[in-house]
């Protein structure tokens, strides 16, 4: 059984005890959320599409860890005297681990 969910502004394939690392979520480590806007629910040959939503399908999640992801690298070049400009930034993450999906 697997669920197709929206966390932020990104859509993300889970099942039941997959770890998932998705943009900064509010919640501190440790607590349990529930994520409500689940696109798709398949088990088996039975798949469940919502418009745009599915209708009583819930995810529940437990928040492992916040952390900083990877150091990303903006490096600007142009051919004149005193043009070179690197910006770098490192996105903050949260590591969900998938307990429940709800039908």
């Amino acid at each position: 059984m697997y669920a197709i969910v929206q966390i932020g502004a990104g859509q993300y394939k889970v099942e039941e005890g997959q770890q998932v690392v998705v943009g900064k979520y509010p919640e501190a480590e440790g607590q349990t959320v529930t994520l409500d806007k689940v696109l798709l629910v398949a088990n088996g040959n039975n798949i469940t599409v919502g418009q745009p939503f599915v209708e009583g399908a819930t995810i529940s999640a437990k928040v492992v860890k916040q952390a900083l992801g990877e150091k990303v690298v903006a490096f600007k070049f142009r051919k004149r005297k005193d043009s070179i400009q690197k910006i770098g930034y490192r996105k903050k993450i949260t590591a969900l681990d998938i307990i429940k999906i709800a039908a």
